[in-house]
């Protein structure tokens, strides 16, 4: 195996899993709807029941990626997570805040009483999509820091990336187009969000309004991520010369790259009639109630082509515009080949891995979860 198809095959693994990151959102999406869903105690205990039994997956799939970035893109990770560092810490302690939500909202000893950690749960339910969506979009737009790899013999501050102002990452937030997609991140999750507690809840009360949160959050979905797609297929792009490794802004980048990788254009087209067929046949069949899954497989196979594009075909996948020659490639910014080569090997038990949460989801969802359930049994 070469060099270039380890690179190759890292950043596909990464895309994956930040394609399965996006789908796994619909508990943020589920949970920035508990006030609106749940109108009374017992409707907000089944929603947050309803996805208080796949968080976890969502949080290991986070933790995963970022495991995953920086093993095999260590450069990445040192100047996003390291120079972005306050963008990265308020996504993550908005996910612990969750997780400490869904544990303590009902235990003995809890003054501050349910809803305050049900309000905190909305709060992840509204920052995590957004501010998740921000970070990606800057896979597009470009971020505001320097790299100089001649600082790792610097003796006394071996430092290679640093941002380029005081902001520590804030500054993606000052981008409207950053905001744009981060926003269609936030309304695709409700979206799912939606879809899942259709499926997920046995409630005729809850069904309808489901029902009209799905067809709410479409609309609101497709005029904001059409308008940033658009935009980002017509605009310039980070190109990198593979022979010198110079970064140069190209025409039209990111259109070209869909267009020299057909199949990749092929996957992004099934992608979107899987998204559009799960969600109309949801709004029109009031007993149709599977279309997270055709919506869920279509949205993985969208995010996954919009990573590709970022980082392959000689693409720089986090441009800097803080200086054009710092922006990372999949080429500059890997592991050695000797530890892509060993972790190849390590990721061929990644379908294990998928076949056990397979297995786990089939499992916790034998039966749809119902009032009963929440009043009889152990629930959050």
């Amino acid at each position: 195996m070469s060099y270039i198809f380890l690179q190759h095959y890292w950043w596909l693994v990464i895309s994956l899993l930040g394609a399965l990151l996006v789908f796994l959102l619909f508990v943020q999406g589920a949970n920035s709807m508990i006030f609106c869903i749940g109108k009374t105690p017992g409707e907000r205990r089944m929603v947050i029941n309803s996805t208080g039994r796949k968080w976890e997956i969502t949080f290991t799939t986070l933790v995963t990626f970022g495991g995953a970035f920086f093993a095999s893109f260590p450069l990445f990770y040192s100047t996003s997570f390291g120079g972005a560092y306050w963008l990265w810490m308020i996504i993550l302690f908005s996910f612990v805040l969750q997780a400490v939500s869904y544990e303590f909202q009902n235990k003995l000893g809890n003054f501050f009483g349910p809803r305050v950690f049900q309000v905190c749960l909305v709060i992840n339910g509204i920052i995590g999509p957004l501010l998740l969506g921000g970070a990606v979009a800057t896979f597009f737009d470009g971020s505001n820091f320097i790299v100089a790899k001649n600082n790792i013999t610097d003796g006394l501050q071996p430092v290679i990336s640093r941002w380029a102002n005081g902001s520590n990452g804030l500054d993606a937030l000052l981008d409207i187009w950053n905001l744009v997609f981060g926003l269609a991140v936030f309304f695709l999750a409700r979206l799912l969000g939606s879809l899942y507690m259709l499926n997920n809840i046995d409630d005729e009360t809850l069904r309808p309004r489901c029902r009209r949160h799905t067809l709410t959050n479409t609309a609101i979905f497709l005029v904001l991520f059409l308008t940033f797609l658009v935009r980002t297929l017509l605009k310039d792009g980070f190109a990198y010369d593979a022979t010198s490794g110079a970064i140069f802004m190209e025409p039209h980048k990111y259109f070209n790259n869909l267009i020299t990788m057909w199949p990749l254009l092929c996957i992004f087209l099934v992608g979107v009639v899987l998204v559009l067929f799960g969600v109309v046949k949801t709004v029109m069949s009031k007993t149709y109630y599977k279309g997270i899954w055709p919506v869920g497989i279509g949205v993985v196979m969208v995010v996954l082509v919009l990573f590709l594009i970022a980082g392959w075909n000689n693409t720089a996948y986090y441009p800097s515009n803080a200086d054009l020659q710092s922006s990372l490639t999949i080429a500059n910014s890997c592991s050695s080949k000797f530890t892509l080569n060993v972790m190849f090997y390590v990721s061929l038990l990644v379908p294990v891995v998928f076949a056990y949460i397979y297995y786990a989801w089939k499992q916790i969802d034998r039966q749809k979860l119902t009032k009963e359930e929440i009043q009889e049994g152990e629930a959050y």
